[in-house]
């Protein structure tokens, strides 16, 4: 797992047990949980996961497998700004892969990686079903289409 330890704040615990409370301490509802959990803390911790391991009495191993398995489950913040690149077959050979390249020399980080001022982040996704715009880049809940690598440059500019 990640190498920074987090401090859990008694609250931050007090609101994972009231999550998985609200889901009876079930096993069987790891995924809600996980998802009500990442909704309010941003992203899954691995001291996140171990709270919620106890509390729902299941190996932390069991947690941090679900929580790597599926891609939504993130185990690092993301940035003020996420940027999100679609790879589904319509952007990706519409040129997706350059645009990413362009951002990731643009904000010097890779897919999954934040920038050190916490500002944006990187991922790539399958597919955002926007497909008659692609490529198509999400900047947070805002869409850009048809972006060539040309336009990274001021896309960024919109958020500084």
């Amino acid at each position: 797992m990640s190498s920074i330890k987090i401090e859990l704040r008694q609250e931050d615990v007090d609101k994972i047990i009231s999550i998985c409370d609200s889901f009876d301490n079930e096993p069987l509802e790891l995924i809600n949980v996980l998802h009500k959990t990442q909704e309010h803390f941003g992203y899954l911790p691995a001291e996140v996961q171990e709270v919620i391991a106890s509390r729902l009495n299941i190996s932390t191993a069991q947690v941090y497998g679900v929580v790597t398995f599926y891609s939504f489950f993130t185990m690092t913040p993301k940035g003020k700004y996420p940027i999100s690149i679609c790879m589904g077959t319509a952007c990706y050979v519409r040129g997706a892969e350059k645009v990413l390249d362009e951002f990731k020399k643009e904000l010097a980080i890779q897919v999954g990686q934040t920038t050190p001022d916490g500002k944006f982040s990187l991922s790539s996704l399958r597919c955002v079903g926007a497909c008659g715009l692609a490529p198509v880049v999400l900047v947070g809940e805002k869409t850009y289409g048809r972006v060539a690598p040309d336009d990274v440059k001021t896309i960024l500019k919109e958020y500084e």
